[in-house]
C-alpha cells in the first residue's frame, strides 16, 4: 500500500500491510529489526563547517575590492588607512557569519519539536520509549497532553481533538474519527483519521499505528523543503556586487591610464605610480560597505522599538523593494483566539464586543448597551456556557493563554465579560465526541441541572421547548426556523455556532436514567457565534499596502468560508472568489499567478502549495515577503525574498528560518517596516550619488590634467586626505537623513533596478564632472594668476585645488540629500548630523592650510581672502544660486 494513502483505507487492512497487531503489537526483536530501516529522527544535509561560512564572507566582490585597497594603502605608507579597511572588513565579516550560522539551526529546532518519548504496545506491554526508537507498525497511545511522535492512523478516538494549527493554519482543534475513511485527494486538514508528528492532543485520548515515520512523516516532509530552498542574493547585495565590479574595471584603466601618460610626458616614474595607487584607493569608496553597515543597523534599531527584529540586515532593504505579501491568516491577520461575537435568544438579537480572550467587552442589543446578567435567557445561556466547560483562562505576561480547547476558552471569555464565573459543582459530565457533537455536564443548583452545549442541528433535535419571553414555552416549527435561519446567516459570515440547552432534573432519579433519557426534553437556550476575529489596525494595514502598491495575498489552511469573510473584512479582497488547495495542483505556473493577482486569498493550502505560490510569483520578478506563524510556514518563509515570524505566537522553526520577527504579532508592523525599508533605500543611493560624484571628480581631476599635460594637481598624500575628509563623516550623516515626504505613495521599485536608475548614473557623473573642472580651474588660476608672496606658484596652486575639492564635495553633500527637493525645501538645519559633519570636515581641512606641522605633512600654503572668494564661489556657486532661486519664489509666492 503506498505511503500516501493510509488514510483512504480502513483499519483491518492499514494493519495487514503494516504487518501489526493491535491487542499485542510489535515484538521487541521485530521493533529493533524495521529499526535499522527506519529510525524516527529528521535528517538533515551534513551541516556547513564553521570556517567554511566564516571564509565565503570574503568572497564577495566589495570584499575583495577592500582587500586590494588595504594592500595598495599599505604599499603607499598610508598604514592608518590600511587598518580602517582591514577593520571594516574584519567587522563585515564577523556580522556576515553570525547570521548565517544562525540560519543554519532551522533544522535543529525542528527536531526540538518532536516528542522526546511516547508510550507503545510491545509483546503485550504498555512501556515508554524515546521517540527516535519508533518504527513503522508500533502500536501507539495518545493522551491529553501528548505530543504526536510520528505519523499515526488512528485505530480508536475517544473525544480525540488535535490541534493542528503549527501544521495546517487551521484555527480550530481538529476533531479525529479513527472509523471515518477520507477520500484520496483529501488535503492534510481533512485527514480525520490520521494524526502527524509534531502536532498536539489537544483533548481526548486514541490508539494508533504508526504508518510513516523521520523524513517519510509529513513533518519531514517539509524539514526536506527547508534544507532544498535555496538562497539568493538580495536586491542590496546584487547592487553592491555590480558596483564592486564596475569599480575595478574603472580603477584599473584610469589608474594606468594617468601613469603611463605620467611617465610620457616626462615625470618621474616613481612619483607617477605612487599617484596612481593614490588615485586607486581614492577612486574606491572603501567606506561604502561601512556606511551601508551602519544605516541598516541604524534602521535594525528603529524597527526595534516599533516591534520589528531584523535577523539579517539586508533584509531592511528588501521590505523597499517588497510587491507582494503573502500572510497566513490564523495568527497573523487575525488573533488566533476564538472569540463569541453574537448570540442570539428567541426575544433578542445580541452583539458582543471583546478582543480576544481578554474578558473585558460589552453586551448590545440595536447598539444599545445592556447588562446581560439583567435578562434571565441571556443569564441561563452564560451560566452553561461556564459550566459546561473544561478550559481555563490565565493571564501570562499580560497575555491571556488558554489550557484547554479554544472555543471553550471563547465561551470562558464571554462569562467574563458578564462578571460570571464558575459556581456549580460538577455531578456528571457526558463528554465531547465528533459523534455526539455535543457535551453534557449534570451540575448542583439548589436541585440537579442537565447542561448542554454543542451543535444547533443536533441540539435542537432534542429540545421540546424554547425559553421565550422569560417563559419555558413549546418549541414549534418557527422557533426551529427562526434559530435556524440565523445560523445559516452566521454560517455564512464564517462562524462557528454552537447551541445552548438545559433541563431540571429530580433528584436521586436521573442517576439511573441513560445518556440519552438525561439529554431529551430539553429547554433551548439559544445560540452563539464565535470566529477568530482580524487583528486590531489589520485593515488600515492593508489598505496602506494596496496605496503603497504592494499586493496583499492571504494563504491559509483554513476553510474557505472563513478565508473569504477575513479577507472581505479586512479589505483584502471582496471575497467572492478563493482559491482552493486542490485547485492548485491543476493550475499551471501562469494561471496560478493569475489568479494569485486578482483573487488573493488561498484556502486548504499545504506547505507544498505556500511553497509553489511564492515561487511562482518570485518568478514573475515580484519581490515577495511572506508571514507566518507556524511549522507549515516555515519553507515558504525561508523561500520567500523575506521572510517574516511571528514573535509570540511562532513557532522556532518559523523564526529561525525568518529574515525578521515580528515580536508584537501585529500586520501592521510589517507596513511601518516597509516604510523604514524605503527610507534607508532612498538614503543608501543618495550616499552612493555622494561618494560616487565626489570620486569621479578626484579621477576626472587627474586624468584631464595628465590629458592637457599640465603638473599634478594635487600630490598622492592630498588624494588621501580628501578621501579621508569627504568620504567618512558627511556621508555617514547622510545615511541619517530623514524620510521624505510622501515615502508611502509611491510604488515599489522593480526588483531588477539599478542602483543607478531614474538617472542618478548620470547626475553622479556629471557632478563629477562638474568637481573636477572648477577643481582644475582653480589650480590653473593659482599656478599662472596669483601672486603671494614668497610662495612657489605650484603649492599655491595645489593648495587651491585641494581646497577647492573638498569644499565643492562639502558643499555636494547637502544638495543630495534629496533627489525631488531642493536642501531649502528640506529645512536645511533638519539633518544636525549631517550640519555637523560638514563644519567637522571644513575644520580639519582648515587644520590641513593653516597649522605649521600639516602644512609640513600635505605641502599647503595659507590662503588669502580673495583667493578664498574664488574657491567659494568655484565650490558654492550651484548650492548659492538654488538658494537665490528658492529665496525669489518664495518672495514671489508671498509678496513684496
Amino acid at each position: 500500500m503506498a505511503d500516501n494513502l493510509w488514510w483512504h483505507i480502513n483499519i483491518n487492512d492499514t494493519l495487514a500491510a503494516l504487518e501489526s497487531d493491535r491487542k499485542k503489537g510489535l515484538s521487541q526483536k521485530e521493533a529493533a529489526r524495521r529499526q535499522l530501516h527506519s529510525l524516527n529522527v529528521l535528517k538533515t544535509e551534513p551541516a556547513i563547517k564553521p570556517y567554511r561560512i566564516l571564509l565565503a564572507q570574503f568572497t564577495d566582490t566589495m570584499v575583495l575590492v577592500l582587500l586590494g585597497a588595504t594592500v595598495i594603502s599599505g604599499i603607499i605608507g598610508a598604514m592608518v588607512d590600511a587598518v580602517t579597511i582591514m577593520t571594516i572588513v574584519i567587522i563585515n565579516a564577523i556580522l556576515g557569519f553570525i547570521q548565517e550560522f544562525k540560519a543554519e539551526r532551522s533544522l535543529e529546532e525542528i527536531k526540538k519539536m518532536t516528542s522526546p518519548y511516547a508510550i507503545v504496545l510491545r509483546d503485550e506491554q504498555r512501556i515508554k520509549i524515546e521517540a527516535a526508537e519508533i518504527v513503522p507498525g508500533d502500536i501507539v497511545y495518545l493522551d491529553t497532553g501528548d505530543k504526536v511522535p510520528a505519523d499515526i492512523r488512528l485505530l480508536k478516538s475517544y473525544g480525540l481533538q488535535i490541534d493542528e494549527s503549527a501544521l495546517t493554519g487551521e484555527s480550530v482543534p481538529v476533531e479525529k474519527d479513527a472509523d471515518c475513511i477520507c477520500p484520496i485527494d483529501c488535503t492534510i486538514g481533512e485527514r480525520d483519521n490520521m494524526a502527524f508528528m509534531g502536532t498536539s492532543i489537544n483533548r481526548g485520548r486514541g490508539l494508533g499505528v504508526v504508518v510513516n515515520t523521520g523524513m517519510q512523516t509529513v513533518m519531514g516532509g517539509i524539514a526536506g523543503m527547508i534544507s532544498e530552498t535555496d538562497k539568493s542574493m538580495t536586491p542590496l547585495q546584487m547592487k553592491l556586487d555590480q558596483l564592486g565590479k564596475v569599480l575595478i574595471i574603472i580603477c584599473l584603466a584610469v589608474c594606468i591610464m594617468v601613469t603611463v601618460l605620467g611617465i610620457l610626458r616626462g615625470e618621474d616614474t616613481m612619483t607617477m605610480l605612487m599617484a596612481g595607487i593614490s588615485l586607486a584607493v581614492a577612486a574606491i569608496p572603501e567606506g561604502l560597505p561601512a556606511i551601508v553597515t551602519v544605516v541598516l543597523a541604524l534602521g535594525v534599531q528603529r524597527m526595534a522599538k516599533r516591534n520589528a527584529i531584523v535577523r539579517k540586515l539586508p533584509a531592511v532593504e528588501t521590505l523597499g523593494c517588497t510587491t507582494v505579501i503573502c500572510s497566513d491568516k490564523t495568527g497573523t491577520l487575525t488573533r488566533n483566539q476564538m472569540t463569541v461575537v453574537k448570540m442570539a435568544t428567541r426575544d433578542r438579537l445580541i452583539d458582543i464586543e471583546g478582543d480576544g480572550y481578554k474578558p473585558v467587552g460589552r453586551f448590545f442589543v440595536n447598539q444599545k448597551e445592556i447588562n446581560p446578567l439583567h435578562d434571565p435567557t441571556v443569564k441561563n445561556l452564560l451560566d452553561i456556557a461556564v459550566n459546561c466547560n473544561n478550559s481555563n483562562l490565565s493571564q501570562v505576561n499580560g497575555q491571556f493563554e488558554v489550557q484547554g480547547d479554544s472555543t471553550e476558552a471563547a465561551l470562558l471569555s464571554m462569562a467574563y465579560k458578564a462578571q460570571l464565573t464558575r459556581s456549580k459543582n460538577l455531578l456528571k459530565e457526558i463528554p465531547f465526541s465528533s459523534e455526539r457533537k455535543k457535551m453534557s455536564v449534570v451540575v448542583d443548583a439548589d436541585e440537579p441541572i442537565l447542561m448542554v452545549k454543542g451543535a444547533l442541528d443536533i441540539i435542537i433535535d432534542s429540545c421540546a421547548y424554547v425559553m421565550k419571553d422569560q417563559k419555558i414555552v413549546r418549541i414549534n416549527v418557527d422557533d426551529q426556523r427562526y434559530f435556524m435561519k440565523i445560523q445559516a446567516k452566521w454560517a455564512s459570515d464564517a462562524m462557528r455556532i454552537l447551541g445552548f440547552a438545559y433541563k431540571r432534573l429530580k433528584k436521586q432519579e436521573w442517576e439511573h436514567q441513560t445518556e440519552n433519557t438525561l439529554e431529551s426534553e430539553l429547554v433551548l437556550i439559544g445560540i452563539c457565534g464565535m470566529i477568530d476575529p482580524p487583528r486590531p489596525g489589520a485593515a488600515n494595514s492593508v489598505a496602506r499596502c494596496l496605496g503603497a502598491g504592494i499586493v496583499p495575498i492571504m494563504i491559509t489552511g483554513d476553510h474557505p468560508l472563513t478565508a473569504a469573510a477575513i479577507a472581505r473584512e479586512i479589505g483584502i479582497s471582496n471575497g467572492l472568489s478563493v482559491i482552493n488547495g486542490k485547485e492548485i495542483d491543476g493550475l499551471s505556473d501562469e494561471l496560478l499567478y493569475k489568479r494569485a493577482i486578482k483573487d488573493r486569498v488561498f484556502a486548504r493550502v499545504s506547505p507544498q502549495h505556500k511553497n509553489r505560490i511564492v515561487t511562482v510569483l518570485k518568478k514573475r520578478k515580484h519581490v515577495v515577503a511572506m508571514t507566518g506563524d507556524g511549522v507549515n510556514d516555515a519553507p515558504a518563509i525561508k523561500t520567500a525574498d523575506i521572510g517574516i515570524a511571528m514573535g509570540i505566537s511562532g513557532t522556532q522553526v518559523s523564526k529561525e528560518a525568518s529574515s525578521m520577527i515580528l515580536t508584537d504579532d501585529d500586520f501592521s508592523t510589517i507596513v511601518h517596516a516597509t516604510y523604514e525599508g524605503r527610507a534607508i533605500y532612498d538614503n543608501i543611493r543618495k550616499f552612493i550619488r555622494y561618494l560616487l560624484g565626489c570620486n569621479i571628480g578626484e579621477v576626472l581631476v587627474m586624468l584631464i590634467s595628465s590629458l592637457l599635460g599640465l603638473p599634478l594637481p594635487m600630490l598622492p598624500i592630498q588624494l588621501l586626505w580628501v578621501n579621508l575628509v569627504t568620504d567618512g563623516l558627511p556621508a555617514m550623516a547622510l545615511g541619517v537623513e530623514p524620510p521624505e515626504p510622501g515615502i508611502m505613495k509611491r510604488k515599489p521599485r522593480p526588483k531588477d533596478e539599478s542602483i543607478f536608475a531614474r538617472g542618478l548614473g548620470w547626475i553622479i557623473f556629471g557632478r563629477g564632472t562638474y568637481i573636477a573642472v572648477i577643481t582644475i580651474a582653480a589650480f590653473l588660476f593659482g599656478y599662472y594668476w596669483a601672486s603671494s608672496d614668497g610662495v612657489e606658484p605650484l603649492s599655491l596652486a595645489r593648495t587651491m585645488a585641494f581646497t577647492t575639492l573638498v569644499f565643492a564635495q562639502l558643499f555636494y553633500v547637502f544638495e543630495c540629500r534629496s533627489e525631488k527637493y531642493s536642501p531649502f525645501e528640506l529645512g536645511f538645519f533638519k539633518n544636525k548630523f549631517l550640519v555637523a559633519a560638514v563644519l567637522c570636515s571644513m575644520a580639519m581641512q582648515l587644520a590641513a592650510i593653516y597649522i605649521p606641522f600639516f602644512q609640513e605633512i600635505f605641502n599647503t600654503t595659507a590662503l588669502s581672502g580673495w583667493e578664498w572668494l574664488i574657491i567659494i564661489l568655484f565650490s558654492g556657486f550651484k548650492l548659492i544660486w538654488r538658494l537665490l532661486i528658492d529665496t525669489c519664489r518664495r518672495v514671489f509666492a508671498n509678496g513684496f
